[in-house]
């Protein structure tokens, strides 16, 4: 019985095509009108090759130009077809119009131009096309393998969106190089608070003099030259304060031996304690070049801190955007293996029946082609699979001998959870809180405030208030005194003074007597006679001490470069204000697109599964009918495809949804959070072979590029 059904239903199939083929026999019969003349400047005439087919045309071996095919113009704005005659939408017949069939034109009045008759058409000429590589063919060739391109077809490797985003946070170049960055700017905080340390310097020296005796009083024994050993020491301490003030702290030594005759001690010892501070009052106290690269410095380290964390922000969504559509890839691969499985059967019934005599052979043809066309879209889709493992692995691994690029990966997270869809103030007021771009930005603005802070206080007089204190210490041994000229002179003089004393006493006994002179010069002080330690102990007690205040105003005539930087620095805080201005633009945009985009996901999911889920009904009732013998096979096959594209259609939904959600993470600044990532240890762990300070390329290959074959 579905025999006879099956056959009567071919017949009928085949009456009706003849009854609506007559129609079109008659329209093919109508002769077309002339093609309307174009202007010579538009128009390449077919006896005139182009230079392209005049390069390509050599004498006997470029055959005959092929013929012109008129191209009509459709008056619905559709793309024009060789050879269909349209008419333009003026709704004018033409005198010359040839009598056409009217089948499917609507009457007058419904839609249809007016008087009924259809206007002519206007064909445009189609240029002559040159021959293109003539006596080309495509090579027969066999199916290739359809095993994936340099991994391990088995076993499949499980690999979770959270293993795939630690790997990628340990392991992924750029971000080791944001981190590299980060800990280099804390360095420079290091470096900047280094002006700050105490600065200390010891010098000893040694220095051994001869000078001519120049006068009576400046000689040495016997009136020869006068020889001096001087050896001391140096200490002291240098450095500034956070307010500014630069001081100074220095302690020196010296013994000095000389054999000046003049000399009262032979050696004696010289010590010092210098102490000085210089403030200034007015540039310089607020804030001066140290305190504002110390500054910098710091919100540098927040700058690169913050581009660590954005590049981070980022390889998590590249990797978990990579996941997805490596997920969408298998899935593909599901969705087209199945199809291709009904194909198949539907193939083997088509030649069962036509077996039989139930379909044409016709239908095998289609059902085969059915099978081809899935075929390739398995080996599509493979293909994908292999070029989307690739990019993941790229994104995930550092080393280019990690084993992980042989393995043949499959995702085993399940599907994301659709979070509450926030306001679109709630989602901006979390961008602006948490997005690292934004920190960025408040980073950038301190430094732009610094510089101008800075090149404001350049703006004034420089006012110093130096003050100084130093303490001196003296000790030394007594030199004999008969050894100095100027006592032995002295002594005579005594002497010769006391004589006479004596002679004036004796010649008036009744008169007063004079007293003699009892000596020159008078001793030294006790606490002057000793060595080192005695000269020390006379600085300690501040013996000898000298006491300075200073104050030195400077000021810049003009003063030009100062307010050529501080106009700089205005600059610069305008350029952040612009540039504060477009990043809460692009957050206010993103955000209201995220919720957007999460929204329309949604949606696509639930009409994308409801679709689906109508064309497996519709297939299923196809197949039953044609089981019935009241279905075609092109029926099915077309019903086979709308299944296979409605579930692509669903699976590219769903991976657009999980998108759409690491997008909203990525939007509100929480992607960390939503992936359990302590921000705080990012680029922590060493890269292995990646972070050494040596190179790690190989050295220049020596094997020859292979030749390619020339078919």
């Amino acid at each position: 019985m579905p025999f006879a059904v099956r056959s009567l239903s071919l017949a009928l199939s085949a009456s009706l095509f003849t009854a609506s083929a007559l129609p079109l026999a008659a329209e093919a019969q109508t002769p077309l009108p002339p093609p309307r003349a174009t202007p010579a400047s538009q128009a390449t005439p077919a006896s005139q090759p182009t230079p392209a087919s005049q390069a390509t045309s050599a004498p006997g071996t470029a055959p005959a130009s092929p013929p012109q095919t008129p191209l009509t113009a459709p008056s619905n704005g559709a793309p024009p077809s060789p050879g269909v005659p349209t008419q333009p939408a003026t709704g004018q017949p033409a005198a010359s119009q040839p009598a056409t069939s009217n089948r499917g034109t609507p009457p007058s009045g419904r839609g249809g131009s007016a008087g009924g008759a259809l206007p002519p058409p206007v064909p445009a000429v189609l240029p002559a096309v040159p021959d293109i590589a003539p006596g080309f063919s495509a090579p027969i060739a066999t199916a290739p393998n359809g095993d994936l391109v340099g991994v391990q077809q088995q076993p499949f490797v499980g690999l979770t969106l959270q293993d795939a985003i630690a790997m990628a946070l340990q392991r992924n170049t750029d971000l080791a190089v944001a981190q590299s960055n980060r800990r280099i700017a804390n360095y420079q905080i290091v470096a900047a608070q280094g002006a700050y340390d105490v600065r200390f310097q010891l010098a000893p020296s040694y220095a051994h003099s001869v000078s001519p005796a120049v006068s009576p009083f400046q000689t040495g024994p016997g009136g020869g030259p006068i020889t001096q050993d001087t050896t001391g020491a140096t200490a002291g301490f240098t450095g500034q304060t956070a307010t500014g003030a630069r001081y100074s702290a220095t302690l020196n030594g010296n013994r000095i031996s000389s054999n000046a005759a003049t000399n009262s001690y032979d050696p004696f010892y010289q010590t010092a304690l210098q102490l000085n501070v210089t403030q200034p009052l007015l540039r310089g106290h607020a804030i001066d070049q140290t305190r504002q690269q110390l500054q910098l410095a710091r919100t540098n380290a927040t700058i690169q801190t913050n581009a660590a964390l954005l590049q981070a922000s980022n390889t998590v969504v590249a990797v978990s955007n990579a996941y997805y559509d490596l997920v969408a890839a298998w899935r593909n691969v599901a969705i087209q293996e199945q199809g291709l499985r009904q194909a198949t059967a539907q193939a083997a019934s088509n030649r069962r029946l036509a077996a039989r005599g139930a379909v044409a052979p016709t239908d095998i043809v289609e059902a085969n082609t059915q099978v081809e066309v899935f075929q390739d879209n398995v080996f599509s889709a493979l293909q994908n699979v292999q070029r989307l493992q690739t990019t993941l692995k790229s994104q995930i691994l550092a080393n280019p001998a990690d084993p992980v690029w042989f393995a043949n990966l499959v995702p085993t997270t399940p599907v994301a959870q659709i979070p509450q869809e926030p306001s679109v103030d709630a989602l901006i007021a979390s961008a602006i809180a948490n997005r690292p771009e934004v920190a960025q930005l408040r980073a950038q603005r301190e430094n732009a405030n610094t510089n101008a802070a800075f090149a404001r206080d350049q703006l004034k007089p420089q006012l110093d208030l130096g003050l100084g204190y130093t303490a001196s210490g003296f000790a030394g041994v007594l030199a004999p005194a008969s050894a100095n000229p100027i006592v032995g002179l002295f002594a005579a003089q005594i002497q010769a003074v006391n004589t006479l004393i004596a002679r004036s006493n004796a010649a008036n006994p009744g008169a007063p007597p004079i007293p003699p002179i009892t000596g020159g010069f008078p001793p030294s002080p006790s606490y002057q006679t000793g060595r080192l330690g005695q000269s020390f102990q006379n600085l300690l007690d501040n013996r000898f001490p000298t006491y300075s205040a200073q104050l030195t105003l400077q000021i810049p005539i003009g003063n030009r470069t100062a307010k050529a930087d501080y106009g700089i620095a205005q600059e610069q805080q305008r350029q952040v204000s612009l540039q504060e201005t477009a990043v809460l633009q692009r957050v206010r945009s993103e955000s209201v697109n995220a919720i957007q985009g999460l929204r329309e996901a949604q949606y696509r999911v639930v009409s994308a599964r409801s679709a689906r889920e109508a064309a497996e009904r519709v297939l299923l009732g196809e197949q039953r009918r044609f089981g019935a013998g009241t279905s075609t096979t092109f029926l099915v096959l077309q019903r086979q495809l709308d299944v296979a594209n409605q579930r692509g259609r669903e699976l590219q939904a769903q991976i657009d949804l999980d998108k759409a959600i690491v997008e909203l993470n990525r939007v509100s600044g929480g992607i960390f959070a939503q992936n359990g990532i302590d921000a705080s240890a990012l680029g922590m762990p060493t890269l292995g072979a990646a972070s050494s300070t040596t190179s790690s390329l190989p050295p220049p290959a020596t094997i020859s590029a292979p030749q390619v074959r020339k078919r």
